[in-house]
């Protein structure tokens, strides 16, 4: 592990995770590169943010569970030769996380980016789950849903899913991190340790 990095699940008990891109459930439909083990990773500052996170969470009868935090900078670069590549008739993924746009899209109109803020080690995508039935909350959408029914404000969400992304913003940014606009599930800390470094290390 690089130094100022940890797994988070070492830092901070009682978070849950499923790295998405250490599996086959993900946009690419197939693990993607960087991406050796299913745990989160993130800088020792990011821990101890979402250690604070998972307290205030708790005072409302929820849990954290994380989706991603270090991107591999390998990673990006896998997902823009993955882009490249033509989205065939039997591609499952795409009626899952981008039904309405293609590939290239995703990044033109910012749902992936070729130099991703998760590769500076401080970035999570993240929800919420009842500490009581361990049921995730309804957001209105899938993680990675790349749609503008992810925005923050989004018309068509039920007062629920509404409710639910207030509550996880509130946590969130109560905790010193700031929301990205396009995707509900998606944080960055805003008193980040490398704010101009992006990191290729594999999470292993």
């Amino acid at each position: 592990m690089r130094e100022g990095f940890a797994f988070v699940d070492e830092l901070v008990p009682g978070i849950r995770w499923d790295s998405k891109y250490a599996t086959w459930d993900n946009f690419t439909g197939k693990p993607v590169d960087g991406y050796l083990v299913n745990r989160i990773v993130g800088t020792r500052e990011l821990c101890a943010a979402l250690a604070q996170a998972r307290d205030k969470a708790a005072t409302l009868g929820f849990g954290i569970l994380l989706w991603d935090g270090y991107r591999p900078q390998r990673a990006v670069d896998a997902f823009l030769r993955w882009a490249e590549e033509p989205s065939g008739p039997d591609d499952a993924r795409k009626a899952v996380h981008y039904p309405a746009i293609t590939r290239p899209e995703m990044f033109e109109k910012g749902y992936v980016a070729r130099k991703s803020g998760h590769s500076r080690g401080s970035t999570v995508d993240l929800t919420l789950f009842s500490l009581a039935s361990g049921e995730l909350l309804d957001m209105g959408g899938p993680h990675d849903l790349m749609d503008e029914i992810s925005h923050h404000g989004a018309a068509g969400v039920s007062e629920e899913a509404a409710r639910n992304r207030a509550q996880l913003c509130a946590v969130m940014e109560s905790c010193g991190f700031s929301r990205y606009d396009s995707e509900w599930w998606h944080y960055s800390l805003i008193e980040e340790p490398y704010p101009d470094t992006y990191f290729a290390f594999p999470v292993e």
